[in-house]
């Protein structure tokens, strides 16, 4: 019986984590796991990941105020997410 509910503990505990990163929006193949603005982990608190398109390239933000500074410059985070990609 103590080994069923390790079992069931553990599948919880995987299964949870998927639904959890499954649910923030942000791919499996995205580069980064931090925002290029705040340095927030993106999906992580209570934050809901925020994404913005500039030039093609797709940049995730921790959350959606940090667009105002993305905006600011687009071209610099849009590389960051570039150079990322080639160094996986």
């Amino acid at each position: 019986m103590k080994t069923k509910s390790i079992i069931t503990i553990i599948a919880a505990v995987l299964f949870g984590g998927f639904v959890f990163a499954a649910g923030s929006g942000v791919p499996k193949d995205y580069p980064l796991k931090k925002c290029v603005i705040s340095g927030e982990e993106i999906g992580g608190g209570d934050m809901k990941p925020f994404k913005v398109t500039h030039e093609g390239t797709d940049v995730w933000l921790c959350c959606k105020n940090c667009k105002k500074d993305f905006d600011k410059d687009p071209a610099k985070y849009a590389k960051q997410v570039k150079d990322a990609a080639t160094k996986k």
